[in-house]
């Protein structure tokens, strides 16, 4: 399973951005999709997640009511929504998969495959 995170850059706090995870092959209706971020000198952490059928999702309480998973089997692509964003969300973002994706993990030991990150600045 290949995929990569896309969408990243320079955003004023405040602003919005929408991540693109795509992938290659039709891996992607049967997993699961997890962001997660890692600032400077942080461990990786759980951003948000979406099950295979799309009908549970999960968010750090971090960035709940202010980003948005969503998914597109059809585009073979997973959509971050970041909005009302804050300097402390800076930092590198990654899409990884997890199967067989019924629900939502947190831990990132569960997911087999991850792309390559996208970085999100946030800052005046």
């Amino acid at each position: 399973v290949q995929l990569q995170a896309s969408g990243g850059g320079l955003v004023q706090p405040g602003g919005s951005l929408k991540l693109s995870c795509g992938f290659a092959g039709n891996a992607l209706p049967n997993a699961a999709i997890g962001w997660f971020r890692q600032a400077p000198g942080k461990e990786r952490e759980a951003v948000a997640c979406i099950n295979r059928g799309g009908d549970s999702t999960y968010y750090a309480d971090s960035v709940k009511d202010r980003f948005v998973i969503s998914r597109d089997n059809a585009k073979n692509s997973v959509f971050l929504q970041l909005s009302s964003l804050k300097p402390e969300d800076t930092a590198e973002y990654f899409c990884a998969v997890d199967f067989p994706g019924d629900r939502c993990e947190t831990q990132s030991h569960f997911y087999e495959f991850w792309g390559q990150g996208t970085l999100v600045t946030v800052s005046s």
